[in-house]
């Protein structure tokens, strides 16, 4: 069991959920599997336990009995478990075999297991959650043995609608990573550097709750950018007068992931930074004003683009708003390729910026939508420059 749980009922509605969609497709069974717990949300989302270190967690659901678990263990490993259990909620049985996604010849390991289970079962219309993700070998097998139904889109369209459970639990985690940034400005100085910075924030997400997550960004002199990069890059010592634009985007209780990203200066912030964030923040005010329910994300992301270009500033080629749960990233994507209206309860990230050589603008905050338009701003960090 998880240091932060979900509830018995929250993890029964989303397993509830689930076999909704499987009904719907005509499923007999449904097949996820993760190797991490930044990005492979459906297998934390259905049993509350996520997959780590790049070790395979398979997960299949029943239609009609507890689910199956597929992980890493010694040959042989055939354990019945307590579906009632806390920390096999859902699951009936576990199998383990020691397979590793560096050593070639075990691959297939975990692919034979989930293939003799869904056999065993009786399985014969079997689902798959995002296939083209899933490891070669794993969609290999199953193509061989079923025709497997991409049941991805039905399932993320329940999914990304946060339930009461879940949005309590999002609430905590903004008000943790509000502490977490509030502690880093506290402790930031000259003569640190950058990964001094970023292993105080885990330090304290860590203390707080956080069990996974990213701490991204790099100190730069005013007029340099100060860009989100991860740990290898983070050597450079703080400097007087100096900026730093810095990224946590932690998990926190039930393993739900938010993030909050604000620059922070050594002194006095300059007219050109100061701008800039006045940018991005009207740029988040904007599309804030066109987040409500039913609204299509491509046009929302047009509209972004539009303002943008207008005010003489860049369109966004990456990624400047989307939802978040048990994964960093998840669906809907406020971009041109995103075919999932927006609705009630969905939580998403907002975070507009541009870079133009001499400063990397950001602002980044959460918001849950609400039947008129979106909350008001989850995290209560101050949206401005922190002159330290």
């Amino acid at each position: 069991m998880s240091n932060s749980p979900v509830s018995a009922a929250e993890l029964d509605r989303r397993q509830a959920l689930a076999r909704g969609v499987m009904e719907d497709l005509g499923l007999d069974a449904l097949v996820c599997q993760a190797r991490e717990d930044w990005m492979g949300g459906y297998v934390r989302w259905l049993t509350d336990v996520p997959a780590n270190n790049g070790y395979p967690r398979t997960v299949i659901l029943f239609a009609d009995r507890p689910m199956t678990v597929i992980e890493m263990g010694a040959f042989g490993t055939d354990r019945t478990t307590d579906p009632l259990a806390p920390s096999t909620r859902g699951v009936g049985r576990v199998l383990g075999t020691p397979s590793f996604h560096s050593i070639v010849y075990t691959v297939d390991y975990d692919s034979e297991l989930a293939i003799a289970a869904l056999k065993e079962a009786g399985a014969l219309r079997v689902g798959t959650l995002c296939p083209a993700a899933l490891p070669h070998g794993l969609m290999r097998a199953l193509e061989a043995a079923f025709e497997p139904v991409d049941a991805t889109d039905a399932l993320d369209r329940v999914k990304a609608v946060k339930s009461e459970e879940e949005i309590a639990l999002i609430r905590q985690i903004a008000g943790l990573q509000d502490k977490v940034f509030e502690e880093v400005c506290d402790f930031i100085r000259p003569g640190l550097t950058d990964r001094d910075v970023a292993a105080h924030a885990e330090a304290v997400g860590r203390r707080l709750g956080s069990d996974q997550g990213i701490y991204l960004g790099l100190s730069a002199p005013l007029g340099q950018p100060s860009r989100f990069m991860n740990r290898p890059f983070q050597t450079r010592e703080i400097q007087p007068g100096d900026h730093m634009s810095l990224l946590i985007e932690i998990n926190g209780p039930g393993g739900l992931y938010l993030e909050i990203a604000r620059t922070m200066v050594m002194g006095k912030a300059d007219d050109h930074l100061l701008q800039a964030f006045a940018n991005v923040k009207d740029a988040q005010d904007h599309t804030l004003s066109l987040m409500k329910p039913g609204a299509a994300p491509a046009a929302i992301a047009a509209a972004h683009d539009a303002w943008m270009e207008a005010r003489g500033l860049p369109p966004e080629i990456r990624l400047y708003a989307h939802g978040q749960g048990c994964e960093m990233v998840e669906r809907p994507l406020i971009r041109r390729d995103e075919t999932m209206p927006l609705a009630q309860n969905m939580c998403l990230a907002v975070h507009p910026s541009y870079d133009d050589g001499r400063v990397f603008a950001v602002i980044c905050d959460n918001y849950l939508i609400t039947p008129d338009g979106v909350s008001d701003c989850l995290h209560r960090t101050e949206k401005k420059i922190f002159e330290l």
